[in-house]
């Protein structure tokens, strides 16, 4: 189940926290380090168990993990978190700090907020891939403040956010200057025309998913 060399693959559904424990305990003490993790619908994933497990006592209130924890796997590159519909802002908080990680999916987290989001970003901000598709409690105010640490992003998918407005796309646009790819299809609160002014303030991006944006369906590719 898990390898150093390539992507490593959680069984969807695992539910036992001391198990995945142990397997990331294993994994940091194995070189070279591991670059690539999918954790993606292990609907059971509980935030204090698997992700920030540690055995600190209420005499040791250093923040470093003392136990098997993500935040041991400093060397992660991808991480993929679909669907773990359990986690909750505090973990996500606590737990992705990852100044190397270049791809990050935090798709159907139904608890997702801004206040997670500006944690992210300043927790992991060399991403290059972010995305965070059906994340419907995302809005303008979460991005205002986030989008100004993602200076390398080059694709975003924010596809079902159905708070965010044209609002969104003004902060990134003047923020992530790398874009190539965006994807805010079913967005019902982005019009064509604010796609198109996108599109006009960043004549680098060769693709734009809008599906449906506004009661249409568009696709802007270059």
């Amino acid at each position: 189940m898990l390898s150093p060399r390539g992507p490593v693959a959680a069984e969807p559904g695992l539910g036992r926290g001391r198990e995945l424990a142990q397997s990331l305990g294993s994994v940091c003490a194995a070189p070279p380090p591991l670059a690539s993790l999918s954790l993606a619908y292990c609907s059971s994933l509980k935030p204090h168990e698997e992700l920030e497990y540690r055995a600190s006592s209420p005499k040791d209130p250093s923040p470093q993990p003392q136990g098997p924890s993500l935040l041991m796997l400093q060397a992660l590159q991808e991480l993929d978190l679909t669907a773990c519909s359990k986690l909750t802002d505090a973990s996500l908080t606590k737990v992705l700090q990852f100044p190397q990680l270049r791809q990050l999916s935090l798709s159907l987290l139904p608890a997702l907020t801004d206040k997670a989001l500006v944690a992210v970003a300043k927790g992991c901000p060399s991403l290059e891939r972010l995305a965070l598709s059906h994340c419907s409690l995302l809005s303008d105010q979460g991005w205002a403040q986030a989008a100004s640490s993602w200076l390398r992003l080059q694709h975003l998918n924010l596809s079902s956010c159905s708070q965010l407005t044209e609002q969104t796309l003004d902060s990134v646009g003047q923020a992530c200057r790398q874009l190539r790819m965006v994807d805010v299809a079913m967005c019902p609160g982005i019009s064509i025309a604010s796609v198109r002014r996108f599109q006009a303030q960043l004549p680098e991006v060769i693709c734009i998913q809008s599906c449906f944006v506004g009661g249409a369906d568009l696709t802007l590719t270059l």
